[in-house]
C-alpha cells in the first residue's frame, strides 16, 4: 500500500505483517503519529547522518525514512522486526545503517536523536523511559507521540519523572508529539516484577511488557484450572506463552513433558525462561524457547497438544487475524489426534473458526466471562 512518505524520491510502499492475500480489514501500516514525527524532523533540519534510536515502530514507517542516518530501531515484537524487514526488501532498501534490536538488548549511547511512539502499556513506557535515562545526554533530541486522546496528564507525568522537562505539540490528525528536553539522571528500571503463583510454591517473574505483572490473571486462572491430561514425553506448544504459567503448570504435573514456548514478545519469551529456570531448573532441557510469528516453520504434524489463549488485537488495531492464524497454524502442527486447547472471552466466539478448521469442538469449561474449547485433530 502506498504510504504518503518518500524515499529515494520514490513513495514507499508499507505492508502490515504477517502480510494476508484477502485482507478486508483496510488497516494501514502507519499512522497519523508517523507522519507527524517525519514531518516535524524534516523541520528541524538534523544533520545527516545522526545517531538515531527508534522505539516501537510498528512496521518500518519511522526507520525506513531515516536510512541516511545510522538507525537502531528497538521493538518488543518479534512481527513487528519481521515486518521492518519485509518493507525493507519489498522497497529495495539498502539496510546497510538499519540495526534491528530487540527490548532487551543493550542500545547504543550518546544517540543524537530519540524516537518513541508511545506504548499501549505505561510499564512498557516506564521500562523505555529509564532505557533511555541511561542514554540520552542533555543535547538528546527526544520526540515521542501517540494518538492525542491516549496521551494523558498521567503520561507526560512519567515523562516529567523520568526524563525531564516535557511539553506538547498542537494536535495534527488527532495526533500529538511529546518533545522532552533531558535533564535527569539515569534511572533503573522496577521491571521485571517478582509475585507469588497462588496455591504454589512458585515465584513468577514478569518483564514490562507481558500481561499480568502482579498477580495471576482470571484468564490464565481459568485455564491452568482445565488443562488436558499430558502423557511422558508429549510435544506441548504453549502458543502466545506470555510469562510461561500455563507451560509451567503443565510441567509440574508432567515433569517428562517437552515444552515449547512460543510468543512473538522477546520480553514474554525472557519471563518464561526465567520462570522455568527459577522454578523448575530440572525441566530446563525438556524446553524450548522460541520468539516466532505464531508457529511459522515448525514441522507438520509434530505436536500432541497446544495450549492458546489468543490474542484480539496487534499493536492498536482490534483484528481476528492472529486468532485465525493461530488455529490454522495449530492445525497444521498438530498431529493427527492432536489437541488444540484454548480459552477465550464467550463473545468472541471461537468455536465458529475451530468449527470450520476441525470439524469439531467441545467445550471443556465456561463461566460468565471465558470458554475453554477443544478441538481434536482429525
Amino acid at each position: 500500500m502506498h504510504s504518503p512518505f518518500m524515499v529515494n524520491q520514490q513513495p514507499l510502499q508499507l505492508s502490515r505483517f504477517p502480510v494476508t492475500k484477502n485482507d478486508q480489514s483496510n488497516l494501514q501500516a502507519w499512522d497519523a503519529v508517523d507522519e507527524y514525527i517525519i514531518n516535524h524532523l524534516h523541520e528541524l533540519s538534523i544533520p545527516s547522518p545522526s545517531k538515531i534510536i527508534v522505539f516501537n515502530d510498528n512496521f518500518g514507517a519511522l526507520s525506513l525514512n531515516l536510512l541516511e542516518h545510522h538507525v537502531s530501531a528497538v521493538n518488543d515484537s518479534f512481527v513487528s522486526q519481521q515486518g521492518i524487514h519485509y518493507n525493507l526488501q519489498h522497497n529495495q532498501l539498502v539496510n546497510d545503517n538499519l540495526t534491528l534490536l530487540n527490548s532487551l538488548q543493550a542500545l547504543p549511547n550518546t544517540p543524537d536523536i530519540i524516537l518513541l511512539k508511545i506504548p499501549k502499556s505505561n510499564a512498557l513506557l516506564i521500562e523505555q523511559l529509564c532505557q533511555i535515562s541511561q542514554i540520552a545526554n542533555q543535547h538528546t533530541i527526544i520526540i515521542a507521540g501517540a494518538r492525542a486522546k491516549d496521551i494523558h496528564r498521567s503520561t507526560l507525568k512519567l515523562f516529567e519523572q523520568y526524563l525531564g522537562h516535557t511539553t506538547t505539540s498542537l494536535a495534527v490528525k488527532k495526533a500529538r508529539l511529546v518533545l522532552v528536553n533531558y535533564n535527569k539522571q539515569p534511572q533503573l528500571s522496577p521491571y521485571p516484577t517478582v509475585w507469588p503463583l497462588e496455591h504454589t510454591k512458585f515465584n513468577i517473574s514478569n518483564h514490562a511488557n507481558v500481561f499480568a505483572r502482579e498477580k495471576l490473571d482470571i484468564g490464565a486462572r481459568f485455564f491452568s484450572q482445565n488443562l488436558p491430561q499430558v502423557q511422558p514425553d508429549y510435544q506441548v506448544f504453549d502458543l502466545g506463552c506470555g510469562n510461561g504459567v500455563i507451560g509451567l503448570s503443565v510441567l509440574a504435573q508432567q515433569p517428562l513433558a517437552k515444552l515449547h514456548f512460543v510468543d512473538e514478545s522477546f520480553m514474554a519469551i525472557a519471563s518464561a525462561r526465567q520462570n522455568i529456570t527459577n522454578n523448575l531448573p530440572a525441566q530446563l532441557e525438556n524446553c524450548q524457547f522460541i520468539a516466532n510469528d505464531c508457529l511459522t516453520n515448525i514441522d507438520a504434524n509434530y505436536a500432541d497438544i497446544i495450549l492458546c489463549n489468543p490474542p484480539f488485537h496487534q499493536q492498536q488495531a482490534i483484528t481476528d487475524h492472529i486468532a485465525w492464524q493461530m488455529f490454522n497454524d495449530s492445525f497444521r502442527v498438530l498431529k493427527p489426534g492432536g489437541e488444540l486447547r484454548i480459552i477465550g472471552n464467550r463473545q468472541l466466539a471461537y468455536h465458529v473458526k475451530l468449527k470450520r478448521l476441525f470439524g469439531q469442538c467441545t467445550v471443556i469449561a465456561s463461566n460468565h466471562k471465558f470458554v475453554v474449547l477443544s478441538s481434536i485433530k482429525p
